[in-house]
């Protein structure tokens, strides 16, 4: 076990202090290789299983964790759940996807903040071909500042639809990413079953989870919560999430508008991009539209929300104080697009107030 003084990383140190947890000793190993490509990164330990780690978290005090699912004594979803009840610091899920999908979601719910498909669940030097994907999202775990994910058991009250003669917002359009899963668990559930325009999601997650994530936020709501698929009517009382890899975009035939998904642009920071979302809703729904950017990391949503500005929609961002990771609103707020700033706790309240 390679190990280093403990003490958490500090602004004046470059150097990302990781923790590797996996139960085989091949994937350990393969790991810090992978890790140690690069000049920015350091595995201090690495630990076979939840228990493990939950020791060397406290004594060393690293700056991420990549963690595997399925270990004995204390798995992955559990270790999660322990660690942010003790220090919230970010957490990389590492594991097979097919296998665990209920357990990548319920990692992510407890406050992980990323995952990384294995392409293999046997030991092979497979594992190397998401060495550079598993090397950026430690980087760029390492610059969230992570917030200790808070997750409700009771299921939020819906809030009271005001009287209105008539909106003046056709459509709401959501991007959220890292903390996205327990926020929008917290949010959604909170728009009453009237709510009278449908709601359009992107979520950063990996391909082969919207549905079946969708599937359990509709489980929470009020409103039908469905995985968009091509050609599907958008209605009021709906809420569509964006299928993982593919963008999700509007198109309006005579009186309907209907869902459009597509592979293209290729070149976007993530597929689905919020980005794409907000400039469809504003060139179909102009004026009539209000965007919502919450908890993430990175930009995007920043060029989408300007579309939907230029077209005179608003937008609200999700205040700091709430958001597991300031990095999506905050661009918007610095870019002077935000029209007001709000708590996780009272979004739905504020968007119900700008109909």
């Amino acid at each position: 076990m390679n190990t280093i003084a403990p003490g958490p990383n500090t602004a004046t140190t470059a150097i990302v202090r990781v923790l590797v947890v996996d139960d085989s000793a091949y994937v350990r190993k393969m790991v810090t290789q992978m890790l140690s490509r690069s000049p920015f990164v350091e595995v201090v330990a690495t630990a076979h299983d939840g228990l493990e780690a939950l020791e060397l978290a406290q004594e060393l005090q690293p700056d991420v964790i990549t963690c595997d699912l399925n270990m004995p004594e204390m798995g992955g979803v559990r270790f999660v759940q322990e660690q942010m009840t003790r220090r919230a610091i970010p957490i990389v899920i590492m594991s097979i996807a097919n296998r665990a999908g209920d357990e990548v979601l319920a990692a992510l719910d407890a406050g992980a903040i990323d995952f990384v498909q294995k392409p293999t669940a046997l030991a092979s030097e497979r594992l190397l071909d998401v060495a550079d994907e598993l090397v950026e999202n430690v980087k760029a775990a390492a610059r969230a500042g992570v917030r200790r994910a808070v997750a409700s058991a009771d299921r939020p009250l819906p809030v009271a639809m005001p009287r209105l003669g008539s909106t003046s917002v056709d459509i709401v359009v959501i991007g959220i990413s890292t903390g996205g899963p327990q926020g929008l668990k917290a949010f959604i559930p909170r728009l009453p079953a009237d709510f009278p325009v449908p709601v359009a999601i992107v979520l950063h997650m990996p391909v082969g989870y919207t549905e079946m994530y969708a599937r359990k936020l509709d489980e929470l709501s009020e409103l039908h919560v469905v995985e968009a698929q091509e050609g599907d009517e958008i209605v009021a009382g709906r809420v569509y999430v964006a299928q993982a890899g593919r963008h999700l975009t509007f198109r309006r035939i005579d009186h309907r508008v209907v869902a459009h998904l597509d592979l293209r642009p290729l070149d976007t920071p993530h597929r689905p991009a919020v980005d794409m979302l907000f400039q469809s809703a504003a060139d179909v729904y102009g004026a009539r539209t209000l965007g919502v950017v919450m908890t993430g990391m990175g930009s995007d949503g920043r060029e989408g929300a300007a579309w939907i500005k230029a077209r005179g929609g608003r937008i609200l961002t999700e205040a700091e104080e709430s958001c597991v990771v300031y990095g999506m609103p905050r661009s918007v707020i610095e870019a002077g697009l935000s029209d007001s700033s709000v708590t996780l706790e009272n979004m739905a309240t504020a968007i119900l107030e700008r109909l």
